[in-house]
């Protein structure tokens, strides 16, 4: 493969944050390139390709990039803000495939067990079907591209749910065996960068997560856990055991007052379905006099863990006077419009900015019981505020991800206590030994566990 057959594809983000970082790696490829040719390959910033929503669920954006490139490069390569790469390296992975063939390539992940976040996909055999890790980088050849496009032009891609996009665009592409499987490209690698292990990788992670300056304060954060009367209990027990002595401002929600807890009944009554209803009334307590003015909203559901430490550490990375809306982005009808939100299990973190924007629309519920974290992307969309995407907030249980997947996380928050004991699930994914007060001292620990 010669440099000008390649075309980088940034999976980037419209927060500035994220532009940022996506403009700091366009800028590293290109330095890299110099050397090795006169025209530098295009490196594109997938949020500011066109202006369609879902172009981040890859698919749709496809025939645009069949359009522009499948004339004269071979390679389409996409990588993450965090993955770094070593051009020379990679040209010499590309080379030893015929790009005049269909080519998927990647670093395999595989479930060990069939997951909802799969929708149970190869339940006899989970662990046969396997689609990449998109933070090693992965690869389409052009003659596939090319035909990934028209299909998606010829048949109007479904309107449903995008849940976990490297795992749909991967069944996409095998198409029930008519297209081709993932091909493992062993220098596609997920380690440090600095790691003894990567030196025949072509790309490595970005040393962990930036910390963008001093942690948010806890008094900066308000945290909303929707909770209701059959779960005070059950779950509201396991919030105390676990996350809660690290919030400063913290209210529980439901629909009835127990001082015991305390639980604040918002006058909404519980629904069994959606808590839009509910998390409205949240979002007005929260601007409202009735409790302390901060930053950030956090509101998560009394079966969410989390580590507000570490999400202290990546807030430092936004800022709070964008209208900011962070965690884990889920799509609907991205095909045909359709919208992104933030999955409500794994936590949704709001700037105070955002909240105040989205109560000054007219976006409302149009019924208490409709799924709130899906009616606030419906309402995001509207105003044309962004939903920022981070890997680390997770809808599901640990057992539902990919080991090879998880282990170069540091995760901020799971969801869900089925079959698993939480408490033990929150000391092994999500506690610090290290309690020191230097922000400091909690990268260092959270740096080992990587």
């Amino acid at each position: 493969a010669d440099l000008r057959e390649i075309v980088f594809v940034i999976q980037s983000q419209s927060n500035s944050f994220h532009v940022s970082r996506a403009e700091r790696q366009r800028a590293d490829l290109l330095q890299q390139t110099q050397s090795l040719t006169q025209t530098p390959p295009p490196v594109l910033l997938l949020h500011s390709l066109t202006d369609n929503e879902g172009d981040w669920s890859i698919l749709p954006v496809l025939p645009y990039l069949s359009l522009l490139f499948g004339k004269n490069s071979s390679w389409l390569v996409f990588l993450e803000e965090e993955t770094n790469v070593k051009v020379t390296k990679l040209l010499q992975a590309l080379r030893k495939f015929d790009r005049r063939k269909e080519w998927f390539l990647g670093k395999p992940l595989h479930d060990e067990e069939s997951t909802i976040i799969h929708h149970y996909a190869f339940a006899e055999n989970p662990s046969i079907f396997k689609y990449p890790d998109f933070s090693a980088a992965w690869a389409l050849s052009i003659p596939l591209l090319d035909r990934l496009a028209s299909k998606v032009r010829d048949e109007p891609l479904k309107s449903d749910f995008t849940i976990d996009l490297k795992h749909e665009v991967a069944l996409y592409i095998w198409e029930n065996g008519q297209g081709p499987r993932l091909t493992a490209v062993p220098e596609l690698c997920t380690e440090p960068e600095h790691s003894p292990t990567a030196q025949h990788c072509a790309t490595t992670l970005s040393s962990p997560a930036p910390l963008c300056g001093e942690p948010v304060k806890k008094e900066d954060i308000f945290v909303a856990v929707k909770t209701c009367k059959k779960f005070h209990t059950e779950r509201v027990p396991v919030v105390k055991k676990t996350w809660e002595r690290e919030a400063f401002l913290l209210e529980y929600y439901s629909d009835h007052t127990d001082p015991s807890i305390p639980t604040i009944d918002l006058g909404v009554p519980n629904t069994e379905r959606g808590h839009c209803g509910k998390t409205f009334a949240i979002l007005e307590r929260y601007v409202s006099d009735a409790v302390p003015k901060t930053r950030w909203l956090l509101v998560v559901d009394d079966d969410t863990l989390i580590s507000l430490p570490r999400l202290q550490m990546l807030l430092s990375c936004y800022d709070p006077s964008e209208p900011v809306c962070l965690g884990e982005r889920y799509g609907y009808g991205l095909g045909q419009g359709g919208y992104s939100y933030i999955t409500g299990g794994g936590g949704m973190v709001f700037s105070r900015a955002a909240v105040v924007r989205l109560l000054a629309s007219d976006c409302k519920c149009y019924r208490d019981d409709a799924p709130d974290d899906m009616v606030l992307g419906m309402c995001l969309n509207a105003l044309g505020l962004p939903v920022t995407h981070s890997s680390l907030f997770h809808q599901a249980r640990p057992d539902d991800y990919s080991r090879d997947f998880l282990a170069h996380q540091v995760p901020i928050s799971f969801h869900k206590h089925w079959n698993i004991d939480p408490v033990a699930v929150f000391n092994r994914w999500l506690k610090d030994e290290s309690r020191s007060t230097s922000p400091r001292g909690l990268n260092k620990s959270t740096k080992e566990e990587l």
